[in-house]
């Protein structure tokens, strides 16, 4: 069990992070891509990846299989695989890595030799070998350009729904809705609990907690093992099961536009054009109930013009691109 224990000061430094994290992506990309479960969610990724992985043309960036040993599924994973730099972008992340001290690597490495047989280069990345530094720089490069990067506009549009939905919830029910909410959780005020592969309590103690939507994670959040550590929970965004498939182009939807003809969907529309909306705070400013309401969301959706992202017992609206384009059109009007 994974307790992690806020004071006040936490519940109002409880933030999320603002895009998704390559590194944190890169280490359970990794997991998911070595087993079987999650077939509906990330079967169709994983075939396509393995593929890619496994090319000829690929052979130069092969230095990505010495990432396996270092982010095992295991107990244990070496935190300064996913340093908080990361949140910038790939660049500064690799970056952060390649800079970490030397007796935090040997501490770190040691910590995993404990739970997995180390790899030959092990001894080396622990000494600071700059040419082992450099080897591990270009792995996670050549791994998330071959794995990662062809597909990056999806992980970013399905942690984006998960985001706007979130940050509504917190904006209309505040942090211990959103704590409450949050799959694979119990907010038990003022604990949330977690369950973890090994006993572990992490005190804020005033620094707050920084939540990361994940494409890739599966089944339960992963937190950093050291709590010294800037607090950080990954979760599993919640995201489409086909979350892969292209998005849907403006002639599809032809078909769907008679079912968009009246006040009351037009009008949802343009309330969606100004921000997210929870399914009840559509229902006060379209003056209607919140069944109808998901009546004509479900409508919507149907027709690629929305996503809809549920977060517990709440369920947050966006606009998909042919949303907007539709909205910006003219061809949705209220009257």
């Amino acid at each position: 069990m994974l307790r992690i224990h806020f004071t006040v000061e936490d519940l109002l430094r409880v933030r999320l992070a603002p895009a998704a994290d390559p590194l944190w992506e890169i280490l359970l990309s990794l997991h998911r891509l070595g087993e079987r479960d999650g077939e509906l969610v990330h079967g169709a990724w994983r075939r396509q990846a393995r593929a890619r992985l496994r090319a000829p043309a690929t052979a130069g960036g092969r230095t990505w299989r010495m990432l396996v040993p270092l982010m095992p599924r295991a107990s244990y994973i070496p935190d300064f695989l996913t340093p908080a730099e990361s949140a910038a972008g790939l660049r500064p992340g690799i970056e952060a890595v390649l800079r970490t001290p030397r007796r935090r690597l040997t501490a770190e490495l040691s910590r995993l030799a404990a739970v997995r047989t180390p790899p030959p280069f092990a001894a080396g990345l622990a000494a600071g070998d700059p040419a082992v530094l450099t080897r591990l720089g270009a792995a996670l490069h050549g791994y998330h350009a071959v794995a990662l990067a062809p597909y990056w506009h999806h992980v970013e549009r399905q942690v984006g729904a998960d985001r706007s939905a979130r940050l509504r919830l917190l904006a209309e029910h505040g942090t211990e809705a959103l704590l409450a909410n949050l799959d694979h959780g119990r907010w038990r005020p003022p604990v949330l609990e977690i369950d973890y592969p090994v006993d572990q309590a992490l005190h804020l103690n005033g620094r707050g907690l920084t939540l990361v939507p994940s494409v890739f994670c599966w089944r339960r959040p992963v937190a950093l093992a050291d709590p010294a550590l800037p607090p950080v929970l990954v979760y599993p965004a919640t995201r489409e099961h086909t979350w892969l498939r292209p998005a849907r182009p403006a002639r599809s939807a032809a078909g769907g536009l008679a079912a968009l003809v009246g006040p009351t969907r037009a009008e949802i529309l343009e309330r969606l054009a100004d921000s997210s909306r929870l399914t009840g705070e559509l229902a006060r400013m379209v003056a209607t109930s919140p069944a109808t309401v998901s009546k004509h969301t479900a409508v919507l959706r149907e027709a690629g013009l929305i996503t809809s992202v549920q977060t517990g017992r709440f369920v947050c609206h966006t606009l998909t691109a042919l949303g907007w384009a539709l909205v910006g059109s003219d061809g949705v009007t209220t009257g």
